[in-house]
């Protein structure tokens, strides 16, 4: 019994409370509500082809030493800036040097034997083929002394650009062959964009064509430049490669950054629009508007499908009609049938 007394106070209670919010909703009373209507309206404006891509270094290498040995010397690590012509790692030299030294050493004596035959030759007790022999044995020792000069000199790596180490490949103590990457250097002074376009906007892009590079991870956009145009389709995509390449003040901008490219398509598009503030979205997201009738003073919603937002201006693919007057300004108050009074 106890429960059937609760659960009749609870019944009157919300009866109660959804009569009050009927009563109270905006726009139930009688009073007409103040508005601003606007026309919809045709909007001209340049289309944009939007891509996204991947940021690149302007230069990237990779570098080795062109002789094997055992890593002593790293100068930078990930991320860190290296100067052009500059040792950015080295080999341990001792067995470099070593045969160089033994190489000076092999000239030395083929010299002090040449130097004894010649004077053999000049006083014509020497044979031409003999001598030849003598001579062909400098110029070799002499090549062979060249050679480990240069393995020598080879032990140490040294940066060709200005940039940073993308990628450290190995470590101090390692044992590394001939032509093996050691490090990633990159310049950044200035980037490329890398971003593929379909096939069907390639008639509208050439090289030397601005483009506007936006990059969310620094909050800013960039002008660039398109430098390169794919002449050759992606076969899964059926795209084409572009570049664009950018100024990086600051070295903002690091490889494996993603960026939103627009490109001027130079071709103007129009579309119905209406100030983005207007349109308003119900529990189930979806979009509507008030559209005033003039005649009857009342505003009545209206369910649209909205596309891209330009310029504070959202697209109206469907539910409008050029010239029809929509509430946007006034419309918090407004509900389905409601009467207003139209602010001019």
């Amino acid at each position: 019994m106890k429960f059937k007394k609760v659960f009749a106070f609870f019944l009157i209670l919300v009866l109660f409370s959804e009569c009050m919010t009927k009563n109270e909703q905006p726009g139930s009373s009688t009073t007409p509500i103040p508005v601003v209507i606007s026309n919809v309206e045709k909007v001209e404006t340049l289309r944009d082809i939007s891509l996204s891509g991947n940021i690149e270094g302007n230069k990237t290498i990779k570098l080795g030493f062109l002789v094997a040995g055992r890593i002593d010397f790293i100068a930078a690590d990930e991320g860190e800036r290296v100067s052009r012509d500059k040792v950015i790692a080295s080999l341990e030299p001792t067995s470099y040097a070593i045969a160089r030294e033994l190489a000076g050493i092999q000239v030395d004596q083929v010299q002090d034997e040449f130097d004894r035959l010649k004077s053999m030759h000049d006083n014509k007790s020497l044979s031409e083929s003999d001598f030849a022999k003598i001579s062909f044995g400098l110029q070799q020792a002499k090549a062979q002394l060249k050679l480990h000069t240069k393995n020598l000199a080879d032990t140490k790596l040294y940066s060709p650009i200005d940039g940073i180490v993308l990628k450290k490949l190995a470590e101090v103590g390692e044992i590394t062959g001939s032509g093996i990457p050691v490090l990633v250097v990159s310049d950044i002074r200035k980037i490329k964009v890398s971003a593929y376009i379909p096939e069907t906007e390639l008639h509208s892009v050439k090289i030397g064509l601005k483009a506007s590079v936006s990059v969310s991870s620094v909050d800013k956009t960039f002008e660039g430049t398109i430098a390169e145009v794919g002449s050759l389709a992606d076969p899964s995509s059926r795209s084409f490669l572009l570049r664009i390449v950018v100024d990086n003040p600051g070295m903002l901008l690091r490889p494996g950054m993603i960026a939103d490219v627009a490109i001027p398509a130079g071709n103007a598009e129009s579309f119905l629009g209406i100030g983005a503030g207007a349109v308003m979205h119900d529990f189930n997201n979806q979009s509507y508007v008030f559209v005033a009738d003039s005649v009857r003073k009342k505003a009545f919603r209206r369910n649209v499908t909205t596309g891209s937002l330009r310029n504070d201006i959202i697209e109206i693919t469907s539910g409008l009609s050029e010239g029809e007057p929509v509430v946007t300004g006034g419309y918090q108050k407004l509900v389905d049938g409601c009467g207003i009074i139209i602010n001019k």
